[in-house]
């Protein structure tokens, strides 16, 4: 994209955050973490300005097709990013399909994902679709482990839904982990936690799905690598250490009875986080191999609510 593009994706991204006459806070935070990727405007000057700028002014700075498509996706994946859209949103995304000049049917498969994993995002899974409970502490470790791998694995695929797969994931293991401790848990205690360790579809929409649409501009995120010797994209070994630091975490949580605090819930997911990137060169292969096997329809259809 020239920059000229990627400054009309923003201001698509910012119109989107606004589309229902406020920002929530992970929304706030999607354009913070925008601005810290080096964005090619001033976002907080063009926030200033939006209410004279229409979306056809805006669709004018997309020539092609493709980009305008990728504009309508990074829209709809902000209008998504804090729950399912509502109606000023969904509103909001019709004007903009206009504008763009896009077909309504052949956005339909990407807006009937991205809706069902706002959907999952929302609430914990029905015990009927969760996965088997392991039958020990051991092999809940194990289970830690393979979902970490999956969420690094996700980050490795070019598809941004792949990206919005992992909160689900991650929310789906923290209610396994309590099941497995006979913790009965609802959706905000779940969301609670992760929210409590900085775990969010905000970050993570920016650090995989923004990353992966706009491409360059994304690309010094944390980095471009993080040690710089595991061979892994930063979202996969971001997306690693969060999951598997997320896991332990919700394990000695609930183990102790939901008796520790914030500030220990936080220290030990820094110490968990240092464990699974020490962990990295030993499992790459193994998350790259898995990544070589996904299908993020399949992975779509298993969150699915029943």
């Amino acid at each position: 994209m020239t920059d000229q593009e990627q400054a009309a994706v923003l201001t698509l991204a910012l119109m989107a955050a606004s589309a229902d006459g406020s920002q929530s806070a992970e929304e706030k935070s999607q354009l913070q973490a925008l601005a810290a990727l080096g964005a090619p405007v001033d976002l907080a000057a063009l926030n200033q300005q939006l209410a004279h700028l229409t979306l056809a002014q805006v669709a004018q700075q997309l020539p092609d097709e493709t980009t305008r498509h990728r504009a309508y996706e990074v829209a709809l994946l902000v209008c998504n990013a804090d729950g399912p859209a509502n109606p000023p949103e969904d509103a909001f995304l019709a004007e903009l399909r206009g504008a763009l000049g896009l077909t309504p049917s052949a956005l339909l498969p990407l807006e009937a994902n991205t809706r069902t994993l706002a959907v999952a995002a929302a609430a914990p899974p029905a015990p009927a679709s969760s996965p088997a409970q392991p039958s020990s502490d051991s092999a809940l470790d194990d289970v830690i482990l393979q979902q970490a791998m999956l969420t690094g694995a996700l980050e490795v695929l070019p598809d941004s839904l792949a990206s919005l797969a992992i909160l689900p994931l991650q929310l789906r293991l923290v209610y396994q982990v309590g099941q497995h401790y006979g913790q009965e848990l609802d959706a905000d205690q779940v969301k609670d936690l992760a929210g409590t360790l900085g775990i969010g579809a905000a970050a993570q929409m920016v650090e995989g799905v923004v990353r992966k649409v706009l491409g360059g501009l994304a690309s010094g995120l944390l980095g471009g690598f993080l040690g710089g010797a595991t061979g892994l994209a930063a979202g996969a070994t971001v997306s690693f250490a969060a999951t598997y630091a997320l896991g332990h975490v919700a394990k000695r949580y609930y183990a102790q009875g939901r008796r520790l605090s914030a500030d220990d819930l936080r220290a030990l997911f820094v110490r968990f986080q240092g464990e699974a990137q020490g962990m990295l060169p030993r499992v790459q292969n193994q998350i790259q191999g898995l990544a070589g096997r996904l299908n993020v329809q399949d992975i779509i259809q298993e969150l699915r609510p029943r």
